[in-house]
């Protein structure tokens, strides 16, 4: 089992975009999917289709999400939590994060063994999953620390846009601090997939001129690879996200992944290359 975290410090860099439709790019290449929203935003739950309805009454994760698997090392395997979601044909599990994770972080702070917990629920599930994709929030905060302490390898999505190479510092400098973690439990450095670009214009003179610019300054001024794969803004990937379905009167939320959504589409044929991509650096060759 090989766990990819999905972080960067920067937001609305195309986190929960990257994650949601890898995963179902995976899945389709018969890979054993679990997905881990630890993002109190909750972005990749409300993506994965895990929320229905727009009304705190039908709330039935406040009391099911990864807060739970944090807060107990006995009770709540990752397998009782996780729930599947037909974002994707075929299902892909998915754990899913509450805005309550803001209001247990300084809790979750002063117990012992936070950080560690996931790679202890990790080892009850490793034979039952191929790849676990982990959502994190954009912040230095310990739910960042936690996933990328339990994870194998990190893609850093980026718009590459000034402010997120900027934070490309941040993310370095928390790495350090993570891997000196890791280095005390006996675990490897995290392993850097790449710096992933992503909500890329399509514009002609931009990709001809400025991202050839903007893709040699990864590698140049922070030290980092680009991955080979480019993820670029399209309709397609809007519209998927956005899909909802009429019950009675009631509008439900009913996303698809952008591969499920329109097979043939531009997009979708990008995150099918990241997904062989990924597979192929992680030693997992589809």
């Amino acid at each position: 089992m090989k766990v990819i975290a999905i972080y960067h410090n920067k937001g609305g860099v195309g986190k929960t975009t990257t994650v949601v439709n890898l995963a179902a790019a995976i899945r389709k290449k018969g890979k054993r999917v679990l997905v881990i929203d630890l993002d109190s935003q909750a972005n990749t739950t409300f993506a994965t289709g895990l929320v229905k309805f727009d009304d705190e009454q039908f709330d039935d994760i406040k009391e099911a999400n990864i807060l739970q698997i944090l807060q107990s090392e006995e009770f709540y395997p990752i397998s009782e939590i996780a729930r599947k979601s037909n974002f994707s044909s075929p299902e892909i599990d998915v754990v899913p994060a509450h805005i309550d994770l803001m209001k247990y972080e300084n809790d979750l702070i002063s117990l012992d063994y936070s950080r560690m917990i996931l790679i202890e629920k990790f080892e009850e599930v490793e034979n039952q999953y191929d790849v676990v994709l982990i959502d994190t929030p954009p912040s230095l905060n310990l739910y960042a620390k936690i996933a990328l302490i339990a994870a194998d390898f990190l893609i850093i999505p980026s718009d590459l846009k000034p402010f997120a190479n900027q934070g490309l510092v941040n993310v370095k400098e928390f790495l350090k601090t993570i891997n000196a973690y890791r280095k005390q439990i006996r675990k490897q450095p995290i392993e850097i997939i790449g710096v992933l670009p992503c909500k890329i214009s399509t514009n002609n003179q931009f990709v001809k001129h400025t991202l050839p610019q903007r893709l040699e300054v990864i590698p140049n001024r922070y030290g980092l690879n680009v991955m080979d794969t480019i993820i670029y803004e399209r309709d397609d990937l809007a519209k998927c996200a956005e899909k909802i379905q009429m019950v009675g009167n009631l509008e439900i939320a009913d996303p698809m992944s952008v591969i499920d959504f329109k097979p043939e589409s531009t997009s979708a044929q990008e995150f099918e290359l990241l997904a062989k991509e990924v597979l192929r650096k992680i030693g997992m060759s589809s």
